[in-house]
C-alpha cells in the first residue's frame, strides 16, 4: 500500500525503460557541463592550506579566469564525462531498491533512505578512480603547487600540456606508478562516508520538502514548480551535514593520504572547526543548480519515460 500523497512519484515500474536511459544520458551531461567550474574551485579550496592562493569561492572563479581562462575552470572535464557511466548506474540502482524495500515498508522516507545510500555506493564504486584522475588534473595550472602529481613530468614537452588526453595519460602513469592500482580508490573510504550519507539524506528531505511545499501552496500550483524548490533546499540540507567528509576526501584523494582520522585530526589541529566548512559555499552553490536541474530534469525524465498507458492517468 503506498502512501497517501500530494506530490505524486512515479516508481519504476512505470517506466518505459528505454525511454528512460535515452533522455537520461543527456540530462546528466547538461548538468555535470554546467556545475562543473563549481566543482573544481570546491576541490582546490577544500585541498589549499588556510587562504594560500584564494580567499572564498569567488575569488578563486576570478583568479582562475584571469590566469587559465574557460579552458582553466574545465581541467579535467573530458575525464569525469566518464562518470556518465556512474550516473546511470546510480538512477538504475535507486529506482530497483526503492521497488525491492517496498515489497517490505510503504513509508517512502525509509524507501529513500536506504535506495539513495545503496545508489550512492554502487556510483562510488565506479566514480572513485575517475574521480582521483580529474581532481589532479583540477589541480594543475594555479593549483599545480597543491597537488601530488604535475603533467610538466620528464619528458613532456611544453606542446603536450595543451592535450586534454596527453596529460590525463601522464597523471595516470604517475598515480600508478607511485601508488599502484590502489592509488585509484584512494580516498574510497572516505568517499563512501561522504556520498552514501549526502545521497541518503538528499532523497528523503527532497520528498519531504516538496510535500510540505505542496501542504502551503495553492492547488492549482504545478508540482514541477514544488520540486524545484525542494531540490535545492535537501541540498542545502545534505551539503551542510556531509561537508566535512567532503574536505577530508578531498584531502586524502589529492594529497595522497592513506588515513581518514589523521587527515581529520591534522585539519581540525591546523585550520580548526571552521576548517571543516572549506569549500562549502561552493558546494552549496554547485549542489544548487544541479538540484533544481536534476528535480526538474529527473522528474521530467520520468514523466516523458511514462508507459504510454499511464500518461492520461496522472496529474502534475
Amino acid at each position: 500500500m503506498q502512501e497517501k500523497r500530494n506530490v505524486q512519484i512515479i516508481e519504476w515500474e512505470d517506466l518505459d525503460k528505454k525511454k528512460f536511459y535515452s533522455f537520461g544520458v543527456f540530462m546528466t551531461m547538461t548538468i555535470r557541463a554546467g556545475v562543473y567550474p563549481a566543482t573544481l574551485i570546491r576541490t582546490r579550496l577544500q585541498v589549499q592550506k588556510g587562504k594560500s592562493l584564494y580567499t572564498g569561492t569567488f575569488d578563486a572563479f576570478f583568479k582562475i579566469l584571469r590566469s587559465e581562462g574557460v579552458r582553466g575552470l574545465y581541467r579535467g572535464f573530458l575525464v569525469n564525462t566518464l562518470t556518465l557511466i556512474s550516473g546511470q548506474g546510480y538512477i538504475t540502482t535507486y529506482e530497483l531498491v526503492r521497488k525491492y524495500v517496498s515489497t517490505y515498508t510503504s513509508n517512502n522516507t525509509v524507501k529513500s533512505l536506504v535506495a539513495g545510500g545503496s545508489a550512492s555506493l554502487v556510483a562510488q564504486s565506479i566514480t572513485v578512480p575517475i574521480d582521483v584522475v580529474s581532481q589532479h588534473l583540477m589541480m594543475q595550472g594555479q593549483g599545480g603547487d597543491m597537488g601530488r602529481f604535475k603533467v610538466t613530468a620528464k619528458g613532456v614537452q611544453p606542446a603536450e600540456h595543451k592535450m586534454t588526453f596527453g596529460q590525463t595519460r601522464h597523471i595516470i602513469i604517475q598515480i600508478f606508478t607511485t601508488d599502484g592500482f590502489r592509488g585509484f580508490y584512494r580516498g574510497y573510504v572516505a568517499s563512501l562516508l561522504t556520498y552514501i550519507p549526502n545521497s541518503a539524506v538528499w532523497w528523503p528531505f527532497y520528498h519531504f520538502y516538496a510535500e510540505q511545499l505542496s501542504n502551503l501552496a495553492p492547488t492549482n500550483c504545478p508540482h514541477l514548480l514544488l520540486q524545484a524548490m525542494a531540490g535545492p533546499m535537501a541540498a542545502t540540507t545534505a551539503s551542510t551535514i556531509t561537508n566535512p567528509m567532503d574536505v577530508v576526501r578531498a584531502r586524502v584523494q589529492v594529497e595522497g593520504r592513506s588515513s581518514v582520522i589523521e587527515t581529520f585530526k591534522q585539519l581540525i589541529a591546523e585550520e580548526g572547526m571552521w576548517g571543516m566548512t572549506k569549500g562549502l559555499s561552493a558546494r552549496i552553490i554547485s549542489s544548487t543548480p544541479t538540484a533544481i536541474v536534476m528535480a526538474v530534469g529527473y522528474e521530467t525524465l520520468k514523466k516523458m519515460s511514462l508507459r504510454p498507458e499511464l500518461v492520461d492517468s496522472r496529474h502534475w
